[in-house]
């Protein structure tokens, strides 16, 4: 194994130092809790969105911290959910007078940590939300989660939510949005390699020179199925058969179109998929109104790509398209 660390338990603390070392104006480092969150924040004008996770999954969600998306995010350890004080704690440091929503991606530990902490806010008397992302069609259970998990499509539900926030939405309308834009949002992942988290030193899984996991999880589980490598094509055959009639999305409708990066691909790869996909959508009747192509939601070094439609309508176009300032532009 070759990266760039020195003590592995170390990674995390030393990833959100630098991030809040590089954006001294905008973000502010609470390290006891992980947690990095907006320098303005608590705002009490708005909803406060805050999001959880294990790390490995950057830009998610600790670069997605600003105006009109999250107001701060408390990650675990790589492919770690956060201990639940730490999202007890930075609830309340974010404790906004119209309250709190808390975002969660569908996995085991994570439900756990974030409905636990979400109890003793409330027994603060604080005003806390939660809402639990599920787009991943690959598998409806999976060694980490009771029903399906969340990936990528999270990166919509942080955008509709945050932009609801920053217009004044209350607590009850911001959460409607959230739940109506994961009604409508699916993705699937395909990995040609493995990742490899700094405390194991070793790929997650093994893969065949000529392998790849169609299905995969972002922690690396395993998917739908294992196949042989296909032409690029084929591989968007794969996303689409799989991603298209699990809504399902049908000829009329309009939607917005992610290539996700894993984290080892290279940017041309995944606007080659990209242009693919447009194209058989188009042929199907689909129309790609809105367009999102780059790493949004990773996995390490893994080399792969998720596909992500989420079916659109005037609101979720309207929270999608309004401005956002993050203080790492990666968005």
């Amino acid at each position: 194994m070759k990266k760039f660390v020195n003590d592995p338990k170390d990674y995390v603390p030393q990833m959100l130092k630098g991030i809040a070392l590089a954006n001294p104006d905008t973000l502010r480092y609470v390290p006891e809790y992980n947690l990095i969150m907006r320098a303005d924040a608590p705002r009490h004008d708005k909803v406060s969105i805050v999001q959880g996770s294990g790390s490995g999954h950057e830009p998610a969600h600790v670069m997605a911290v600003g105006t009109g998306m999250l107001d701060g995010a408390c990650p675990g350890d790589v492919f770690a959910a956060p201990p639940s004080d730490y999202v007890y704690e930075s609830a309340k440091l974010l404790a906004s007078d119209k309250g709190v929503l808390l975002l969660v991606n569908n996995y085991t530990g994570d439900k756990m940590a974030f409905e636990m902490a979400q109890e003793l806010a409330e027994a603060d008397g604080l005003t806390v939300r939660t809402l639990f992302i599920d787009d991943d069609v690959a598998v409806q259970d999976s060694t980490y989660t009771v029903g399906r998990r969340g990936v990528a499509g999270n990166f919509f539900v942080m955008k509709a939510v945050g932009a609801a926030a920053e217009a004044g939405a209350d607590l009850d309308e911001v959460v409607r949005i959230g739940e109506k834009v994961n009604s409508v949002t699916r993705t699937l992942g395909i990995a040609l390699t493995a990742c490899t988290p700094p405390a194991k030193g070793a790929p997650l899984f093994e893969l065949g020179d000529d392998e790849i996991e169609i299905g995969v999880g972002i922690h690396g589980e395993p998917g739908r199925r294992r196949a042989k490598i296909m032409t690029a094509d084929a591989i968007v055959d794969e996303f689409l058969g799989a991603v298209v009639p699990d809504l399902p999305y049908a000829a009329g409708d309009d939607v917005a179109l992610m290539v996700n990066g894993l984290g080892g691909t290279p940017i041309s790869e995944l606007y080659l998929l990209y242009g693919i996909a447009h194209e058989k959508l188009a042929a199907r009747g689909i129309t790609v109104r809105r367009s999102y192509v780059g790493e949004y939601c990773t996995s390490l070094d893994m080399a792969g790509a998720s596909l992500t439609l989420v079916r659109l309508d005037d609101e979720i176009t309207k929270f999608l398209e309004a401005p956002a300032e993050i203080a790492i532009r990666v968005f």
